[in-house]
């Protein structure tokens, strides 16, 4: 075993755990070795060397896409393309970040010019924030209409941020389910969602402390609540009894806010899916739920979660499958 390191050894000196060592190899990036008198990987130098290229790759941000691709081929056309494209990618998000500067300026100039004594100022003001809001432009202000938009399209470039995401299984379970009902009639009072909580009695947890699973449909929806063994049709009528396959998701915790902010979510958990061997499963549903946030388990209004954290977390969850191709 001359000249191999140990996993815990490299680790520790890259400052790199074991799990994304063993990552690295699912991708076909890193190679270990492993001896017959000894259990764990091991490493020589050439795959430390190639070790120290990925963690340089990485700090750069350049995806495990393109570092697979500048390893899968010879000579440096391919890292320089790919080095080109993330320089170009800087100079573009400092040019946004300068007009940004700018438009930040103007609004500085224009609130310097607002009377705080005169209420249609303040109004002036008022509605100007909800324009940014609402991304609507509907009058005229002080300084430069148009850099509402811009600043819309800015912030909306340099808005980069996935959220953190999990690979999770849910398994299958017996589920109760209201149907595909339209948005109005389930949240109606004394609608489906009233009586399907008539029997929260049945329910158990799947996973993280939720029993239920919203399943967005065009402009329907179909909730669904895991039901403990034994429970019968007869048991949740006027509902029905399904069987729900489970299977793998990516998931990510996000603010429920407007339906803007929650499509945004949606979106950049999607491009994250993309630059992984993972594909979307278009036979399954995207679906949500919110966790129960009280330690004793009882059930309260949307109100009262919001007096723990401050706002509503919900679980978004993205079924996935590996491509096809890999």
């Amino acid at each position: 075993m001359r000249n191999l390191i140990k996993i815990k050894d490299v680790s520790s000196k890259y400052d790199i755990t074991a799990r994304t060592l063993r990552y690295y190899e699912d991708m076909g990036l890193l190679s270990s070795t492993r001896s017959d008198d000894y259990a764990y990987r091991m490493y020589d130098e050439n795959a430390v060397r190639r070790l120290e290229q990925i963690l340089i790759l990485r700090k750069l941000n350049i995806s495990i896409k393109d570092i697979q691709r500048v390893f899968n081929t010879s000579g440096s056309d391919v890292v320089l393309e790919v080095l080109g494209k993330k320089a170009q990618s800087i100079d573009n998000e400092v040019a946004l970040l300068h007009e940004l500067k700018e438009i930040v300026l103007d609004f500085i100039r224009e609130i310097e010019q607002v009377n705080f004594s005169d209420n249609s100022d303040i109004k002036l003001l008022y509605n100007k924030a909800k324009e940014i809001e609402t991304q609507l432009i509907s009058i005229d202000y002080i300084g430069k209409p148009s850099n509402i938009n811009r600043l819309i399209e800015i912030t909306e470039k340099l808005d980069k941020k996935i959220p953190d995401i999990m690979v999770v299984r849910i398994p299958g379970f017996r589920a109760v389910t209201v149907g595909e009902q339209s948005w109005e009639d389930m949240f109606n009072n004394g609608g489906y969602m009233y009586q399907l909580w008539q029997h929260v009695h049945l329910y158990k947890n799947v996973i993280f402390d939720c029993f239920d699973f919203l399943l967005p449909k065009n402009d329907k929806a179909e909730w669904i609540c895991a039901v403990k063994d034994g429970v019968t049709n007869a048991d949740v009528s006027p509902f029905k009894l399904l069987d729900f396959q489970g299977g793998l998701y990516a998931m990510a915790v996000s603010i429920d806010e407007d339906n803007e902010s929650i499509h945004k979510v949606e979106n950049k958990v999607r491009r994250w899916i993309e630059s992984t061997n993972f594909e979307l499963d278009k036979g399954r549903n995207v679906m949500f739920n919110m966790p129960y946030l009280y330690e004793d388990g009882r059930d309260v209004a949307y109100k009262d979660i919001e007096k723990g954290l401050g706002y509503k977390q919900m679980q978004r969850y993205f079924p996935i499958k590996l491509k096809d191709d890999i």
